[in-house]
C-alpha cells in the first residue's frame, strides 16, 4: 500500500483533489474531518494533512509519496526525493516592504527586523548577500508586521500581489520560486518503485495534456500539403482516408489550447470541415 500526502486544506488542496482525480486516484469516502481516505486504486491510499507537515511524514516514512510546496520543502531542506514540479499552487517567495520606503534591497542596513514564516530560507538569502538581519518568526498575518512596528519588512508568499498592495507594500526582490511538487520518501522509492514509477507516470500525463487540444477534421485532399505547412502539432498531423464522394482525408493534430482558434481559421481557409476540438485527459510520451 503506498500512502499519499495531500494538503488538507488550503491554495494547494483543491488542485491536488483535481489532479488524484484526473490521474486515476480519487479519493473516495472522503468526510470533512476524515484523516485518511482509500481511492480508486485499492494499493493508494491518501492522507490529508498540513501542507507544511508533508515533508516531516515523507521524510520519516509515514507517507510514502506527499504533495507540497516547494518552499515548504526548502525551507526545512527535508532529505526527500523531489519528483515532479506539478504546476500549480504557483507563487514567488519575496522581500516586501513598505512603499517607497527602500530603493533596492540594497538598502537595507544590517540588523534590520524582517517579519516571515521562513526564517531559514530568508536567513540564508541575506548571508549570500553579506547581510545579518534579525528575524522575527510568525505564522500568519506577516503583511501587517511594518504597520504595527514589529518589523521594517517581510518575506512571505506573493501571488497576485493583491494582499501586498492592500497593505502599502512592494516587492524588492524574489527569494524562491514556488510551485507544488511531488515528493517521495527515498526508501520508499526503492521498495517501492515499480508502483511510484506508475504514480508518477500518472501524474505527468495528465500535466502533459493540460493546455492541449485534439483538433479533428476533413480536409480536402489537394489542400493535405498546404494543410502540413499550418499544423505542426506535437509530431505532425495524423492523416487518414475518408469515404467520400470527393477526394478527402481525416486529419487529427494535437495543439497548444491558445493556438486552437487561430489554428481553425488557417485550416478553415484552405476547405477543412466538420471541425471537432476535444479536451484530451492524458497524454503519455
Amino acid at each position: 500500500m503506498i500512502k499519499l500526502a495531500v494538503p488538507n486544506k488550503g491554495r494547494l488542496h483543491e488542485p491536488a483533489m483535481q489532479l488524484l482525480a484526473q490521474a486515476g486516484f480519487k479519493p473516495v469516502n472522503t468526510g470533512e474531518r476524515k484523516l485518511f481516505a482509500s481511492t480508486l486504486d485499492p494499493e493508494i491510499m491518501v492522507l490529508f494533512l498540513r501542507a507544511r507537515d508533508i515533508p516531516e511524514f515523507v521524510n520519516t516514512g509515514a507517507a510514502d509519496l506527499g504533495v507540497t510546496g516547494y518552499d515548504i520543502i526548502m525551507e526545512n531542506n527535508y532529505d526527500v526525493e523531489v519528483l515532479i514540479d506539478l504546476n500549480f499552487g504557483k507563487a514567488k517567495l519575496a522581500v516586501a516592504a513598505p512603499h517607497g520606503k527602500y530603493r533596492s534591497i540594497k538598502d537595507i542596513g544590517e540588523g534590520a527586523r524582517v517579519a516571515t514564516e521562513f526564517s531559514n530560507l530568508t536567513e540564508k538569502f541575506f548571508a549570500s548577500m553579506g547581510k545579518k538581519i534579525e528575524i522575527l518568526k510568525v505564522s500568519g498575518a506577516t503583511e501587517i508586521a511594518p504597520q504595527i512596528g514589529v518589523a521594517e519588512f517581510i518575506v512571505d508568499l506573493v501571488g497576485t500581489g493583491t494582499t501586498l498592495r492592500m497593505n502599502n507594500l512592494e516587492v524588492l526582490d524574489v527569494v524562491l520560486e514556488t510551485s507544488a511538487h511531488l515528493i517521495g520518501n527515498r526508501e520508499s522509492i526503492e521498495k517501492n518503485r515499480e508502483k511510484i514509477d506508475e504514480v508518477v507516470l500518472a501524474f505527468k500525463s495528465v500535466l502533459k495534456a493540460k493546455k492541449k487540444k485534439l483538433l479533428m477534421m476533413n480536409v480536402p485532399r489537394e489542400s493535405l500539403e498546404e494543410l502540413k505547412k499550418v499544423m505542426p502539432g506535437m509530431a505532425g498531423p495524423t492523416i487518414s482516408e475518408v469515404i467520400s464522394d470527393k477526394p478527402m482525408v481525416a486529419v487529427n493534430v494535437v495543439v497548444d489550447e491558445e493556438h486552437v482558434y487561430k489554428m481553425i481559421s488557417r485550416v478553415k481557409s484552405i476547405g477543412a470541415r466538420d471541425i471537432l476540438v476535444i479536451d484530451i485527459e492524458r497524454i503519455i510520451e
